[in-house]
């Protein structure tokens, strides 16, 4: 005879809430999909080491990937600068990928690489997230590099950047790269020169790739009108078989030599002005007193205008870039040949009084202003997000704390970087023009002059010496 054992009520119940209880922990999506609405992102990981940052939008039509390798020109070649950006055209070796996500996703594509990164931007209808994903999967998992791509996209790169270096803007910029940073890589230019490239082969590639391309040296942004279930399904389908690297490799480098105190004159044949050039070792983007190097760039600008007066040049120029491993804190100008000298010696001026002397609340506040406006993002706002987020990844900073720390930064604080920047740092100092007026314009300044190319470098006069 079958007997029917049933439960006490009580215990039904107990049982009951506890199988509620479950369910709602097995049952993430709600939760993450408001978490990710309000701005903080759903992080994941595959089992390849990729990290994921998931901004799920409800109701938006769009998505957006945005991928960041976390290895840029840094890690060119000696001798073959240029190398990562021509691997990052790999990426994408035929225009019809441009033209299909721009045109029939009505997305975005964008590949950019910079000394610390290679970031590729994707975005597309968020009902065609899935072939953006098998899109990023051909880039990455599957990257191809034939010969066929390598001569094409090497060639194409050469004739830009022929043309890109033949101004004497950029004939100053890469002088006083290479006078400050000697055989550091930021000597180097990112997208090479037509001689560095074309020294570039197959191989170096090849081995380019294994060593960076790989998923534990990357990070991976969406945001958009895709749920987080749906996202992560694609991620493993798509990038789960995307290898990882046996070894990371870290971006560790001699520290550069202290640069030669003369100044280099480089000759330009036919050129009527000079490009005049100064600068100094800057500070790393992890470096919270990096901001108040930006607020010292403005003040130097409105300084050194002033300090040459009416007749100065109107296009000075004065910026600090910081980067992974430090920075450059330059000041630029376009002056006549004749002007060089007194040019320099206001811009060396100018920073013995910013390390030394206060500064009047007018001009400090009118500093933040710039500075402030430039942290504005004018990006679109998707965009500007995963930037943030990116570099917060990267640089361990966010957009925030760099706004805290532009609120909070006072005059004294300002002063203590402009010592630690300019109180006896190693200045470089580059001029271009037509060489035989910069000679003359220079032959009495303290530091002396190199000719770039001279057998023998120009020193200052030496002093008369009586019996």
């Amino acid at each position: 005879m079958r007997r029917n054992f049933s439960l006490p009520i009580y215990l039904r119940a107990t049982l009951a809430l506890a199988t509620c209880a479950l369910l709602l922990s097995y049952a993430p999506a709600p939760a993450r999909a408001a978490q990710s609405a309000s701005g903080t992102p759903q992080r994941e990981q595959l089992l390849n080491g990729l990290p994921i940052l998931l901004a799920y939008r409800p109701g938006d039509p769009m998505v957006l990937l945005k991928l960041r390798i976390e290895s840029g020109a840094v890690f060119d070649l000696a001798g073959k600068e240029g190398e990562m950006a021509l691997l990052s055209d790999l990426l994408f070796p035929d225009q019809s990928t441009r033209v299909f996500v721009t045109e029939e996703l009505g997305g975005q594509f964008e590949v950019t690489t910079d000394y610390d990164h290679i970031d590729v931007l994707l975005s597309g209808r968020a009902n065609e997230f899935e072939r953006l994903a098998d899109i990023l999967r051909g880039a990455v998992v599957n990257m191809r590099i034939n010969a066929d791509d390598v001569a094409r996209l090497r060639a194409e790169r050469i004739k830009t950047a022929r043309a890109a270096s033949a101004t004497p803007a950029a004939i100053a910029d890469r002088a006083i790269a290479a006078r400050l940073f000697g055989r550091h890589p930021y000597a180097r230019l990112v997208a090479g020169t037509p001689e560095s490239l074309a020294r570039v082969e197959r191989n170096d590639l090849l081995l380019a790739r294994d060593r960076f391309i790989t998923a534990d040296n990357a990070r991976l942004i969406m945001i958009g009108g895709v749920e987080p279930a749906r996202a992560m399904r694609a991620f493993r389908q798509f990038l789960g078989a995307w290898r990882k690297s046996e070894a990371l490799v870290p971006a560790t480098f001699r520290q550069p030599p202290t640069p030669d105190a003369r100044t280099l004159v480089v000759d330009q044949a036919g050129t009527t002005t000079a490009e005049v050039r100064l600068a100094v070792r800057g500070l790393a983007r992890a470096d919270r007193d990096h901001v108040a190097a930006a607020v010292l760039a403005a003040l130097a600008r409105g300084r050194w205008q002033s300090a040459l007066g009416a007749a100065g040049p109107n296009n000075l120029t004065v910026r600090h870039e910081a980067r992974a491993l430090g920075g450059l804190w330059q000041m630029s100008a376009q002056v006549r040949s004749a002007d060089v000298a007194q040019t320099l010696d206001a811009a060396r001026a100018t920073l013995r009084a910013l390390a030394t002397t206060q500064f009047n609340a007018a001009e400090f506040e009118q500093a933040k202003r710039e500075v402030a406006a430039s942290l504005t993002q004018t990006k679109q706002a998707a965009v500007a997000q995963a930037d943030e987020w990116l570099d917060a990844e990267s640089y361990k900073v966010t957009a925030a704390d760099e706004q805290r720390a532009l609120n909070e930064l006072t005059p004294a604080d300002v002063q203590r970087v402009a010592a630690r920047l300019f109180r006896d740092a190693p200045v470089a100092t580059v001029a271009t023009g037509p060489g035989a007026e910069l000679r003359e314009s220079l032959a009495r300044t303290t530091n002396g002059v190199e000719v770039f190319g001279a057998s023998a470098p120009t020193q200052p006069p030496a002093p008369t010496r009586h019996p």
